[in-house]
């Protein structure tokens, strides 16, 4: 089928669409291959919990014996090989997410690590890394240090090990996702190699991982391999595109606890908070997720079979393993990435006739452009990219509900810098 059925690509561009989907025919087997075992798994655990009917029904006021909302968690923590989970429609991002795991376990003297860099802009005011911010966990008298990546953009062992030696680290946290970086973003083998590096030399740490974005990229999770605590958005991969918000926090028993008397408050905890019909969106964005996972792999892969063929560096590769969802394609100029943007919103099922224009976005150093016509707000499981205009100039691409209307937004970004001169053919 011609894309130009509907939309008007320039045929030189469809025969490099032909490459690039030749080149991704490998990659999009063994993509089917980890679909299938985690859409299993989730089904399992479905059948195992016994969902029914009345397990879709919403809680009101204090949300007491909420079915529903306890047999979610249930499932939710076999699904992420963990003990005990938390998900809730309540948490208004994935940093709020994370920031209620950290406060949930760490005290006052407590220590820090990131062993992984340093984190996501975001998450910086979280820490309080940078500068004063009223709330942060240094604010509470919560030390932050982190361990610098190594020439290679990767996880640095012997650093870490050093490091973990000299200091009393309450906390080793491991960001899985690249975030706005070119490094690598991390493969469960290289979570796990991390783990057992902080075993050795600092046992009684506990290891928390930020798996935005991973959740469903492999058929293991990082709890699968010996991290302690996990957290994520609802509205990135393990909603599957129909939660409307939320986010989940996985992990061993003793700190899911921890954690709920954060989320609610001490003493009470997880036993309120009320669904107010959300259930059934949460339930089936769980069970729908490995599949619109499995299509955004696909997108992703094919992105960048796409672009490097283009001239364009990419990573990852397109024949490379991965660990989650997100692609960058280095463009080298504003225009470059302007183009690019304004190109994908083109394609969107939302707001397509809007176009993206860079902005000085809350948490963010730089002005960044982002390209997200979604039926949720900010939902990075449906086709988006985004960038900081800084160099260099790279769109960090996610998601894709369906692998056929995405690779159309990526054409069409394409299609869009080919008019801007931004691609030479």
């Amino acid at each position: 089928m011609n894309i130009n059925n509907f939309f008007n690509v320039d045929n030189r561009l469809l025969e490099f669409d032909e490459k690039a989907l030749a080149l991704s025919k490998e990659r999009f087997e063994e993509i089917d291959k980890i679909t299938e075992f985690c859409q299993l798994k989730v089904l399992s655990s479905f059948i195992k919990n016994g969902v029914s009917e009345a397990s879709f029904s919403g809680s009101t006021g204090y949300g007491y014996d909420d079915r529903g909302r306890d047999i979610l968690d249930k499932i939710m923590a076999d699904c992420m090989g963990a003990e005990d989970a938390l998900i809730r429609h309540s948490f208004a991002s994935g940093t709020h997410t994370l920031s209620v795991a950290l406060f949930g376990v760490l005290r006052p003297g407590d220590k820090v690590i990131s062993i992984t860099g340093r984190p996501y802009d975001t998450i910086t005011g979280v820490f309080g890394i940078d500068e004063k911010v009223d709330g942060s966990l240094a604010d509470f008298g919560i030390e932050y240090g982190e361990v610098a990546l190594d020439s290679n953009g990767k996880p640095d062992i012997e650093a870490i090990k050093e490091t973990l030696k000299k200091e009393n680290c309450k906390m080793a946290y491991i960001q899985r996702s690249r975030g706005y970086s070119t490094r690598p973003s991390l493969t469960i083998s290289d979570i796990e190699e991390l783990i057992k590096a902080v075993r050795e030399v600092s046992p009684d740490s506990i290891i928390m991982v930020d798996n935005c974005y991973g959740e469903f990229a492999e058929t293991k999770e990082p709890c699968d391999v010996g991290a302690d605590l996990i957290a994520g958005s609802l509205i990135k991969n393990p909603g599957g595109g129909i939660a409307p918000s939320g986010g989940y926090i996985a992990g061993r028993h003793d700190l899911i606890e921890k954690c709920a008397a954060r989320m609610t408050c001490a003493g009470v905890g997880r036993e309120v908070g009320a669904t107010l019909g959300h259930n059934r969106e949460l339930y089936m964005g769980l069970f729908s997720a490995p599949h619109v996972v499995g299509e955004a792999m696909k997108t992703a892969v094919y992105t960048a079979a796409l672009f490097s063929l283009l001239g364009f560096e990419v990573t990852p590769s397109p024949l490379e393993k991965r660990g989650d969802i997100i692609q960058c394609v280095i463009l080298g100029s504003a225009d470059g990435l302007i183009s690019f943007c304004q190109g994908m919103q083109s394609g969107a099922p939302v707001d397509s006739f809007v176009i993206p224009e860079p902005w000085d976005m809350p948490g963010y150093t730089d002005p960044v452009i982002m390209a997200a016509g979604a039926f949720t707000l900010g939902a990075s499981i449906e086709l988006s990219a985004d960038g900081p205009l800084r160099e260099p100039y790279a769109a960090w691409m996610q998601g894709g509900l369906n692998f056929h209307s995405a690779k159309a937004g990526v054409l069409l970004a394409a299609q869009k810098m080919l008019e801007k001169g931004a691609i030479n053919l």
